[in-house]
This record gives C-alpha cells, structure tokens and sequence, in this order.
C-alpha cells in the first residue's frame, strides 16, 4: 500500500528565484529577525499553499502566512520570505512566492474511503493513465491539459530574470546559492541566500554524524512500522483473501505483503500503459474503459482488506524509507 507521504517543503526552481522580505541574519546588514512572523506576515491570503492562485503579497514584499496552514506549509512561506529578504539586502529583486503544486495523495483512488474511490475509479480507473487522453479537460485528472494549466505558476520574476545581462545573473545565481556541489565527494548546496534561508527555517548546525543518527532512526521506525504491517496476523488474512479474490477475476498477483498488495494492481496498470502518449483518444477510450473494470474489480476484491488496513496504517506510519 502506498506510504503515508510526508508534508513536502517545496523547492522548485520557481520558488527558488523567487522574493520578499523577511529578515535574515547573515544577509542583511541589521534589523531584527525575520524568520518568524509577525504582523506583516501572517493574516489572510489569496489562496492556501497548494491552491492554483498565488497568496498574498503585502505592500512591503512580505508574503502573506494563511492562518490554517500546517506547520510545514508555514515554512514554505518562511522560506520565501527569508530568501527575498536576504536577496533584497545584496541587491537583487525577489519575489516571495510558492509554487503551487499538485498533491495526488488527495486523489481518492486508492480506497481508504470505498465510496469515494469507487466514483473516481468508475470514470477515470486509477486516473493516471488513458484518463488524461480522454478528459484532457478535466482538471481532476493528473497530467491532463486542464490539471497542468490549473497547477501551472509563471515565476512572477521572470521579465526580471530575462533583462538581467549574463554578468548580472551569474551574479543573482551565486548571491542565491543554494545550487548542489560537491564537498569531500558528498553534495553539499552552495552558499548564498537559499542555503541561508533553509537553515534558519529548518534548523541548522547539526553535525554529520547527527544527521546519520536521525537518518538510521528514521529507517528503523519505518522498517518497525512495515513489519507491524506486514506480520498483523489479520491483515495477513485478509490479504491472502484479497489474493484469491484477485485471481479468480484473472488477475495477476506478485505480492501478498499487507504493504504492498493495495497498490499492486494500480502499479501493474500504470507500468503497462507506456504508449499513453502515443495512443489517440479513441484508442485511449478503449483503454481506459478496460482499466475501469480492472480497478472497480481491485477496489471490490481488496474492501475488506483496506477497511482494516488504513486504521492500522495511522497506527503504525509507514513512508516506506525502511
């Protein structure tokens, strides 16, 4: 089954060479710190961290933090308030800005909820494949026009950045910094403002062999909770019956692991549809409509499997690191 993903800081390129104003010590020549909010940068916004629209931005440059974000999301907005203000303070124009991005692990297809996966597999099967060729305009469906379009965010810098003459961006880029290099043969991000900013909303001066220590107990938690999963006698059970269920609707089965047999099938659809992109809609049509019956098929066989599944997955999280 799929892992719980984890709250994701964004750091794609856009967001990166984006700016704002936040104070961040070791980048601007004085005032206070920034990094934490204050009442320019929280309050309402024009739309959530991973809305289609951009939030807020205050007269002062500072992006504006909604107030029912989670703390991950917090950061992201932290993140691009230091930066800009860091960038601000060498010179360089900055405009705080994070990137909307689409979640698919909000997409109801894998059956925690049977009701609401069952009318998302009915029209779109697991909605990754042939159903981005037949509804090109439907912003559910991920990878479709429509969903590229709606997630799809202009670097609100870019005339900026175009204008800047080689000299001047070689120079935007190394103030930034935050580019990967190597260090002693490990990757390392550059110095510059990125590096700065993410230290100080993420926490900085751990030691190397800290990081490992936290990297080892994060495996071992993970590795404890699949293990938790996997030898649930229950889950077990209902696992192997989810198995036979499967094969006798003649499908194929490479796994019984409680971890593993919830997506098996999706994963076995999705790798055989490597001609998505060739295939025109009538074809794709066909396809999708063999991909539904599939998926309806996966999602009855496995009902009783996921219902006792997905409390027991809250239990015992499981990311799939170990």
């Amino acid at each position: 089954m799929t892992p719980i993903p984890r709250p994701r800081v964004a750091l794609p390129v856009a967001a990166v060479t984006a700016a704002g104003a936040l104070a961040l010590a070791g980048c601007s020549e004085g005032g206070k710190d920034s990094s934490e909010p204050d009442s320019a940068s929280t309050g309402s916004t024009a739309s959530s961290a991973d809305g289609a629209s951009s939030p807020a931005v205050a007269e002062n440059g500072v992006l504006t933090i909604p107030q029912n974000v989670d703390e991950e999301s917090k950061k992201e907005y932290l993140l691009e308030n230091a930066i800009a203000a860091c960038m601000r303070a060498k010179g360089f124009t900055y405009t705080p800005h994070v990137v909307a991005t689409t979640d698919e692990t909000t997409i109801p297809v894998d059956g925690e909820s049977y009701d609401l996966a069952k009318k998302f597999r009915a029209k779109y099967g697991y909605g990754f494949t042939y159903a981005r060729v037949v509804y090109p305009n439907d912003a559910n469906v991920p990878g479709s026009e429509a969903n590229t379009e709606q997630h799809a965010t202009e670097h609100p810098d870019q005339a900026y950045l175009d204008a800047l003459s080689p000299a001047q961006r070689q120079a935007y880029d190394k103030a930034r910094g935050g580019m990967a290099q190597a260090v002693n043969g490990k990757k390392r991000m550059s110095p510059g403002c990125l590096t700065d900013a993410f230290s100080k909303v993420h926490g900085s001066g751990k030691s190397e062999s800290e990081i490992e220590r936290e990297r080892a107990a994060s495996e071992t938690k993970d590795l404890e909770a699949r293990q938790a999963l996997d030898g649930d006698p229950q889950l077990v059970s209902l696992a192997q019956d989810f198995a036979s269920c499967l094969r006798g609707e003649g499908i194929v089965v490479t796994t019984t692991q409680p971890t593993a047999i919830g997506d098996m099938v999706k994963f076995q659809v999705n790798e055989q549809a490597d001609d998505v992109d060739e295939v025109d809609e009538e074809t794709a049509r066909a396809r999708l409509a063999q991909e539904i019956n599939t998926a309806l098929k996966d999602l009855e066989c496995g009902k009783k499997f996921r219902a006792a599944y997905f409390p027991k997955l809250a239990e015992n999280p499981f990311f799939g690191n170990g």
